[in-house]
């Protein structure tokens, strides 16, 4: 029951997202390439700054919902893990799972994390791009103990991938959305 209040409570949230500003309820082809121009242009330092920001708001939230798509059906799973390393910051899954052909075949994804009170949430957008650099894959693991025992940074089964041109939306009941990018 608890899980299924949970999911209720993360569609809800990003429909009310959308509704905080009706005319950018539906991102198009002319906003995304304004993020990554806006993206290109933001200083290192504040890019840094807001990466840390999203990937704060990620581990407060646990668990994490990132939406794909495989033709014209989207597809949405929980995810656990985001780290910073080397200026980047990853998510991780397996090179067997659907998601991860997903997400090769169409970089483009969308993350919702509601924090436990159930009132704030956060939409992330951007691109994600396959990192097979062996000591990413081992810091990752290192930082993430638990994984070890269904992944090796050399297995070829392990992937790890990066956001490019992300967008953060921060979103809540109480008040207005702020968005950032990194």
């Amino acid at each position: 029951m608890k899980k299924i209040i949970f999911t209720l409570a993360v569609l809800l949230s990003t429909a009310a997202c959308t509704q905080n500003k009706p005319a950018q309820a539906v991102e198009n082809e002319t906003e995304t390439a304004t993020q990554t121009e806006v993206a290109d242009t933001i200083d290192p330092q504040t890019k840094s700054e807001n990466m840390k920001e999203v990937q704060a708001y990620l581990k407060e939230c646990g668990a994490f919902f990132i939406a794909t798509v495989d033709g014209d059906q989207p597809h949405v799973r929980a995810f656990g893990v985001s780290e910073i390393i080397n200026d980047r910051l990853y998510i991780m899954t397996g090179k067997v799972k659907d998601v991860y052909k997903q997400m090769a075949k169409n970089g483009k994804f969308e993350i919702c994390a509601l924090k436990p009170n159930g009132s704030e949430w956060m939409r992330v957008t951007g691109t994600l791009v396959n990192d097979d650099d062996l000591a990413v894959k081992e810091e990752f693991l290192n930082r993430n103990e638990g994984l070890k025992s269904m992944y090796k940074a050399d297995d070829d089964n392990m992937a790890v991938l990066y956001i490019t041109n992300g967008t953060a939306r921060f979103c809540s009941f109480a008040g207005p959305e702020r968005k950032t990018h990194f």
